[in-house]
């Protein structure tokens, strides 16, 4: 049997605290021990992502998610109503939904549900409406007890969020400032261009924290270094996090946002190659509009042109051009959008990186109960014209650049080496740097107080 995890009482840090630099124990990231724990002390206690609304978008639509041994079914069971389930039959345990092999999750379309083994019945309200040789229980089973267990679930942003604590906060005091700054955004509106998932080498954390800090940028990304300055800060609000660039003083706060400008050299020039490199390489955080936009600013602009102007020509444009295919993009104030910043990180395991017309969301969960192995998923959303959004399936795909794209697996490439050396004799432990990498600190304090162990400690 695998040793408890050890409790600690040393897990009361707040935001304040880790403005100072910190050291995090490597046992979060190694530990079976650890791992096994979180199963009761993490995810069934917290608020997770399980899927989009578009993905329900019929009576009877269902899907499946799953995190370490639990298995939840969430079904449209009306146009204006959803419900969530445990997916497993009250009599023998068989689960009710099987995901395909090699598949992310089970999804489709059903009336009903009926258990395989043996053949108890259940409506899309999770209500028992058969059961063969019901009399052989003696009138012992009833509408309460052969009712499908069901889980707490709310929608923001477009999502379905889940939570196997019937005793929790919801959703919305869970998500804190999050729903005041992203609303805005409208991401409810965007749809799926494309989502992958796979299987990596790295425990979920190193996952999530490949992506949510910019410390990386110019040594793991150095083919954006000729288009300016990277520098950016994190900040912490509670259990969640976020990020954003440091904006040049002579820029509009727009800068801030993921619709970056080139800031280096001629800026209708820089702006256009980042744009490209951005599309052909990396496939996020760009639409094929915002690319073409950048593509005319030569033409468009004469040499000189500041900065700041180039940067509301170049938005201006593309605006234009999407309204002319019926795609509105929401009108969000500059400052707002700087304060924004560029991504989000949702606690314990999402990230939603926004912009005004596409966003590119990050997730990462336990592979059973190997530490050294994650299931990891990415998801580009944008903007379409009404009736034209595109049915987007998930993929999946090996952590290489053939299967994602060259920016990605530089990352990719990052996170494995990391889960190895997480476990060197002569590692340890993590110390994030207290102003660009704050957000893997948050998430180790907040760990803490769920888990009881991990703490960040002061760095001496």
């Amino acid at each position: 049997m695998p040793k408890p995890v050890e409790i600690l009482k040393d897990t009361a840090l707040t935001a304040e605290d880790i403005v100072e630099p910190v050291a995090i124990p490597v046992e979060a990231y190694t530990s079976p021990e650890y791992a096994r724990a979180e199963r009761d002390r993490l995810w069934r206690k917290v608020w997770l992502q399980a899927g989009r609304l578009e993905d329900l978008a019929d009576v009877g639509s269902y899907l499946t998610f799953e995190i370490l041994d639990d298995s939840i079914v969430v079904v449209r069971t009306a146009t204006d109503r959803i419900k969530a389930f445990h997916n497993v039959c009250p009599h023998r345990g068989r689960r009710l939904v099987d995901t395909p092999a090699g598949e992310r999750n089970g999804c489709g379309k059903k009336k009903m549900f009926i258990c395989a083994y043996h053949g108890w019945r259940f409506d899309l309200d999770g209500n028992n409406t058969h059961i063969p040789q019901k009399d052989d229980w003696q009138g012992c089973l009833t509408a309460e007890n052969t009712h499908l267990a069901e889980v707490k679930h709310d929608t923001w942003g477009g999502w379905i969020w889940v939570n196997m604590d019937p005793q929790s906060e919801s959703l919305r005091e869970y998500l804190g400032v999050i729903p005041d700054m992203l609303d805005p955004f409208q991401l409810q509106n965007m749809r799926v261009r494309w989502r992958k998932w796979g299987i990596f080498d790295c425990n979920w954390k190193v996952a999530m924290e490949a992506f949510n800090e910019t410390y990386h940028v110019e040594t793991t990304h150095p083919e954006f270094n000729k288009y300016g300055s990277f520098r950016g800060w994190a900040r912490a609000h509670g259990r969640h996090s976020h990020i954003g660039y440091e904006a040049p003083k002579d820029m509009d706060a727009n800068q801030q946002a993921k619709l970056r400008l080139g800031s280096s050299g001629d800026p209708r020039l820089s702006t256009a190659e980042m744009q490209t490199y951005t599309w052909e390489k990396a496939n996020t955080n760009t639409t094929q509009t915002l690319v073409n936009a950048a593509l005319r600013l030569k033409d468009e602009l004469p040499e000189g042109t500041p900065g700041d102007q180039v940067l509301k020509h170049w938005l201006a444009s593309a605006r234009r051009d999407d309204e002319a295919r019926g795609v509105v993009w929401p009108t969000v104030d500059p400052q707002h959008v700087g304060k924004s910043g560029t991504a989000w990180q949702v606690f314990p395991n999402f990230q939603i990186g926004h912009a005004v017309n596409n966003m590119l969301c990050y997730s990462a969960r336990p592979y059973g109960y190997d530490p050294d192995k994650c299931i990891f998923e990415g998801a580009v959303y944008e903007l379409y014209p009404q009736g034209q959004e595109p049915q987007t399936p998930w993929q999946f795909s090996p952590a290489t650049a053939e299967a994602w794209c060259y920016v990605l697996s530089q990352d990719f490439s990052n996170m494995a080496a990391v889960q190895q050396g997480m476990k060197s004799l002569g590692f340890k432990g993590p110390r994030p740097n207290p102003y660009m990498e704050r957000t893997t600190a948050n998430l180790h304090r907040n760990l803490a107080k769920y888990m009881g162990t991990g703490s960040p400690k002061k760095l001496k």
